[in-house]
């Protein structure tokens, strides 16, 4: 079972920063790309960024010029900084991963259990 571990949620106010990291087995045989998607209370989930593993980053046009998506210098490990939040950001933030486990595997998407991001005065 393939687990990704995310960390670094919790409450902020609004206009606050708060960075989530999420890293992946470091067994897997290879990434293609990681990023965030987040889903709030009745609403669908949404992308929020991903980056390739060549680099390449995509970010919802919510959070351009906010939010920063970056590779760890582990190839398996993912970050998210987020910068002045707003009140409906407020939702569980999703890692997620696309990978082939081993050499013989086909890619498919890994994702993370969630970690709440609360922003409020």
């Amino acid at each position: 079972q393939v687990q990704l571990v995310e960390s670094g949620g919790g409450l902020v106010q609004p206009g606050g920063s708060l960075r989530l990291s999420c890293a992946a087995p470091g067994s897997i045989f290879a990434i293609n790309a990681m990023g965030w998607y987040r889903q709030a209370p009745g609403e669908r989930r949404e992308l929020v960024a991903t980056i390739t593993s060549g680099g390449t980053t995509n970010y919802s046009d919510s959070v351009k010029g906010r939010f920063t998506i970056s590779k760890g210098s582990a190839k398996n490990t993912v970050y998210l900084q987020m910068s002045s939040l707003k009140p409906e950001e407020t939702a569980i933030y999703y890692c997620n991963a696309n990978m082939k486990q081993t050499y013989y595997s086909g890619s498919r998407d890994y994702w993370g259990q969630g970690t709440q991001v609360t922003v409020d005065s």
